[in-house]
């Protein structure tokens, strides 16, 4: 036991900050996810004729901003230094004495550098389209790199940074490519996780109605339905997830508390369509994470599912679950997107987020607006409206899919009190 203490190659997270339409803290979150809060919200947003829904931050943003550098940089990136800071205060790093140049900064995220062209195009529009008024920041505020670029700003980060574009399956490949760099050895700790700045650009509400896909109800609480066979679409969101990730040896050596141990994770691609997903390459990444942690599907304890309330998406996900876990009654299936809508980048760190404190109360979250679950999409192990008590939670699997085909898997398993373990008995 004290050799695999030693190990480091373990990865284990030590911090958490976020801000998601529905709470600002990990506890606040959580509080909303148990009692069945929604997030969703009316919102207007240019050029579209009519409200839509939208889950929506209300997060502080010149907490570790000043306003000129709020004006200069960008919506993601001031989400992205928020859950960053938040992050980092949360995990008692030492950060005055930090060595900046071994912090690595990896964040996710669906699409960026929309918001600001968008902006810029509508603003030359109001002076017959005269490009002198362009603004001189739409460089470093589109490139894609940004949201990850502007914490380094921030935080006075001197090492790698990469803002990883996997589409909806953004927030999970954060946490994969921190456990990576940091089992190459290329950092010391690193700043992980997922972000979305998705609702502030029109595009995306515009595409998606195009395409029949964007959700409409006239209470916006509940609009997201996923797995139900009146489900009607995609609530877009915005949002971060972010944490601090250590090999577990430095974060014992340094007294830290630990939220959970990453021991399984996999990626791949359907190679099929740009939007249509396939179950059999869903089950295949389920599966290659399961014998990379050197698991049984018998041993993972909550499924958190990227179930986006889209009809294909729904019934491809649960083929793929049932492939991979059967109908065990004891697994618990469940689905935060019902709760504050899809964010995008974001959506697959805060889905795992939102789970981890299943670790100490035993509780699967509810999937709630499941009023009639669609046969199409059988899984007799989802949580349905109601949060689950459990009789153990050792072992979580996250889900996030995205669009031409990229799929991700993150298993999280929880660490004892003895060795810091925040959720440990």
């Amino acid at each position: 036991m004290q050799d695999s203490l030693q190990d480091p190659n373990r990865i284990v997270i030590t911090g958490v900050g976020l801000t998601a339409p529905n709470g600002n803290s990990l506890d606040e979150y959580r509080t909303a996810l148990l009692q069945g809060k929604s997030g969703v919200q009316v919102f207007e947003t240019r050029y579209i004729k009519h409200p839509v829904l939208a889950g929506i931050c209300d997060f502080d943003e010149f907490l570790y901003q000043k306003r000129k550098e709020r004006r200069r940089g960008t919506r993601a990136g001031s989400v992205s230094i928020y859950c960053a800071n938040e992050a980092v205060k949360d995990s008692g790093l030492d950060w005055a004495n930090i060595n900046k140049s071994r912090v690595g900064v990896y964040l996710g995220t669906t699409e960026h550098g929309n918001v600001e062209t968008e902006n810029e195009i509508f603003e030359i529009a109001q002076f017959d389209y005269d490009t002198k008024v362009w603004s001189h920041h739409h460089n470093p505020r589109t490139v894609a790199n940004n949201p990850a670029g502007e914490v380094t700003l921030n935080l006075k980060i001197t090492g790698p940074h990469l803002t990883v574009g996997a589409a909806c399956a953004a927030g999970n490949a954060g946490f994969i490519q921190a456990a990576q760099m940091l089992k190459l050895r290329e950092v010391d700790i690193a700043i992980a996780g997922g972000i979305s700045e998705s609702i502030h650009t029109f595009g995306i509400f515009a595409s998606f109605a195009s395409q029949g896909a964007l959700a409409w109800h006239d209470d916006p609480a509940k609009a997201c339905r996923p797995f139900d066979v009146n489900r009607n679409g995609i609530v877009v969101a915005e949002g971060g997830g972010i944490c601090t990730i250590e090999r577990l040896p430095d974060a014992i050596a340094r007294g830290a508390k630990i939220y959970g141990e990453i021991v399984g994770y996999a990626m791949n691609s359907d190679a099929s369509d740009f939007v249509l997903p396939v179950a059999a390459r869903q089950a295949e990444c389920v599966q290659l994470a399961l014998d990379r942690a050197g698991l049984k599907p018998e041993e993972i304890d909550i499924v958190s599912s990227h179930a986006t309330a889209t009809e294909q998406g729904d019934i491809e996900e649960s083929r793929a679950l049932r492939t991979v876990f059967g109908d065990r009654p004891s697994l618990a299936v469940n689905n935060t997107k019902s709760f504050i809508g899809h964010a995008m980048g974001a959506a697959g760190a805060l889905e795992l987020l939102g789970n981890l404190p299943a670790f100490q109360d035993r509780i699967a979250h509810a999937t709630i607006n499941l009023d009639e679950q669609d046969p199409r999409c059988e899984l007799r192990q989802v949580v349905a409206n109601r949060p689950r008590d459990m009789e153990k939670v050792e072992y979580i699997l996250n889900n996030s899919f995205g669009m031409l085909g990229i799929n991700s898997v993150v298993i999280i398993k929880r660490v004892p009190a003895e060795i810091g373990g925040v959720f440990g008995d």
